[in-house]
């Protein structure tokens, strides 16, 4: 049975995965945007919009989805340790995520949690993250 399902699960999660990484790419970038608007003007209510509707229609939903089915392909289906490596920075882009809610919380309420710069640097996180956690996952390195 679980063979069956198999291909279907490691499917839906890497489909979950490319949504939630689109997320974790775009919504630095919006902050960017947002550092540099004028308070109280379009372009910050703009990106205040995109900003939450980002989280919560596409990125907090598939992040939810890879989580779910990468455990139950961590638990249920034999895996080298290599995995075990991979899931450990899928946690770290976990509360890379929460981080990032939390700082759109901190746009919400008027501040400017850090500068264009900043959101610059840490877009470039989640790219690395990806290709070890790829290599990981495809080359099984040990």
């Amino acid at each position: 049975m679980f063979d069956i399902l198999y291909p279907w699960i490691k499917a839906i999660h890497l489909t979950a995965v490319i949504f939630w990484m689109a997320g974790l790419l775009y919504l630095p970038r919006l902050f960017v945007y947002h550092s540099a608007a004028e308070i109280g003007g379009e372009l910050e209510t703009q990106m205040e919009e995109a900003e939450v509707r980002l989280l919560r229609i596409i990125m907090n939903p598939a992040m939810i989805v890879a989580f779910i089915l990468g455990l139950t392909l961590l638990l249920v289906y034999p895996q080298p340790i290599s995995i075990w490596v991979k899931a450990i920075l899928a946690f770290g882009l976990i509360g890379y995520h929460g981080f990032l809610a939390k700082t759109r919380k901190e746009f919400l309420n008027g501040g400017r949690p850090r500068s264009e710069k900043f959101f610059r640097v840490i877009n470039e996180v989640p790219p690395i993250i990806t290709i070890i956690i790829v290599i990981l996952a495809i080359v099984k390195p040990f």
